[in-house]
């Protein structure tokens, strides 16, 4: 990724948030995102995550959670993201404690012509309750602008509100406060049409919250996280009615191998494929309060059931030749010499740098798409005390050579190095970069012109 910090890079190339930032796992890199509800509005997915930010004394609880707004994101190919920017705020909404800092998970689906957009947070007093409540923003289209209503949902007391239109038309809202609740919306999408039932048989012990449901060949799937032991897994359950009952199947993904507390899901369909969205603290790995959202692709058996997705750094979509390929978000790397570090520690938004530091040592990124136009040179952004050999082959390691790049010795900057192409390609096809000295070599990113 870009080795300068990202204000800079927005001044210097004049970009604005509403131009598309390539990114793989975490998928969003200008900003920490959690909490992610994917949507599939007019052919193109929309992501409507809350909006970690870090609390200092004055400013939410520090240490804690702490979210004041929410922005919306769209991509046609899973791969380029277009930040929308603030779509609600904490100090806009009528019934919002102006300085909560509780603006935690979303949801956004489409109705009446219109885009409603259910958040929690707390309100300004005792008027709507103790504790969380959840609101409805209206808009036109899916990246607003949405209009807060100045009331929450009467009788819904909680968090991570998630709303499920059947078939049928019928709309139903589902949300957490200790357990998981479930009711029928009013045709209006604003009010209760049923009162709150607890969906009583998912698991009794151990936190659940985030419910998520959707709906494929008559089966409905209710997913949420959920602590078992000290952290959260993602588990299902599924039923034949929006309102359950519900038989819990099993894990989507484990807990973090990492120890991030939290993780959160929505589940779509986009261009027949399905895939998972969830969140890891892959931008702030010693907090894991400031997360970032990832993808990956979700599979079912042929009985419904739902096969286990292991997270990769990979990620989904196919990436175009000529954009920017961070080998950093590998799909496969060497049992030795390979490592990935951020550029630079104290900015961590800058992104991940790969390490080669032996001879054989590789790394593998899949699904580049190369097209049918003539490519004829890569470039990479490389930096080596002591320079080296870098080959970039196709499809297996010792596929055909694409190319060979010599790096000079570049000291402690960073350099860009071009060489000329051995290899014609066209479609999609795995690379790898492997290295070929035992002096250690850094790349930051490379692309092909």
């Amino acid at each position: 990724m870009v080795r300068y910090p990202i204000a800079a890079f927005l001044l210097m190339t004049g970009m604005s948030i509403f131009q598309r930032l390539p990114a793989q796992n975490p998928i969003i890199t200008t900003q920490y995102t959690a909490d992610p509800t994917a949507r599939v509005f007019n052919g193109k997915i929309y992501l409507y995550p809350s909006h970690d930010i870090l609390a200092t004394p004055g400013k939410g609880r520090v240490s804690w959670f702490c979210m004041e707004d929410y922005h919306v994101f769209s991509s046609s190919n899973l791969i380029d993201w277009t930040d929308h920017g603030v779509i609600v705020s904490q100090d806009k909404v009528p019934w919002v404690k102006p300085d909560s800092y509780s603006m935690w998970a979303p949801d956004c689906v489409f109705a009446n012509g219109k885009y409603y957009f259910y958040f929690p947070s707390t309100p300004r007093d005792s008027t709507y309750g103790k504790g969380f409540a959840i609101g409805v923003a209206i808009a036109d289209k899916p990246e607003g602008p949405f209009v807060p209503q100045p009331e929450p949902v009467k009788n819904v007391h909680g968090i991570d509100p998630n709303v499920f239109i059947d078939k049928d038309g019928q709309a139903y809202l589902y949300w957490a406060q200790g357990n998981i609740y479930a009711a029928r919306l009013k045709e209006n999408m604003l009010e209760l049409a049923s009162e709150p039932v607890i969906l009583q048989e998912l698991p009794a012990k151990g936190l659940k919250e985030g419910p998520f449901l959707f709906e494929r060949n008559g089966i409905y799937y209710l997913t949420y996280p959920h602590v078992r032991n000290k952290t959260e897994c993602l588990e299902y359950a599924t039923g034949d009615n929006p309102m359950g009952p519900f038989t819990v199947k099993g894990v989507i993904m484990d807990e973090s191998p990492t120890g991030c507390w939290t993780n959160h899901q929505s589940i779509v369909r986009f261009k027949d494929q399905w895939y998972l969205f969830y969140h890891h603290n892959d931008l702030s790995p010693h907090f894991d309060k400031s997360r970032s959202v990832r993808i990956d692709s979700l599979f079912f058996n042929g009985d419904g059931t739902i096969q286990k997705v292991i997270p990769t750094l990979r990620g989904a979509g196919v990436t175009d030749a000529t954009h920017m390929i961070q080998p950093d978000r590998y799909s496969n790397i060497s049992a030795a010499g390979a490592s990935v570090s951020f550029l630079d520690t104290l900015h961590p938004f800058e992104g991940w740098k790969t390490v080669l530091e032996g001879g054989g040592a590789w790394v593998q990124y899949n699904s580049v798409d190369f097209g049918s136009r003539p490519l004829r040179s890569v470039s990479m952004r490389v930096s080596s005390h002591s320079g080296g050999v870098l080959q970039v082959r196709a499809d297996a390691l010792d596929g055909p050579l694409i190319a060979e790049t010599k790096v000079s010795p570049t000291g402690a900057e960073w350099k860009i190095v071009t060489s000329t192409l051995k290899t014609t390609l066209s479609g999609v096809h795995n690379l790898f970069v492997a290295f070929q000295d035992n002096r250690p070599v850094e790349i930051d990113w490379l692309r092909f012109e």
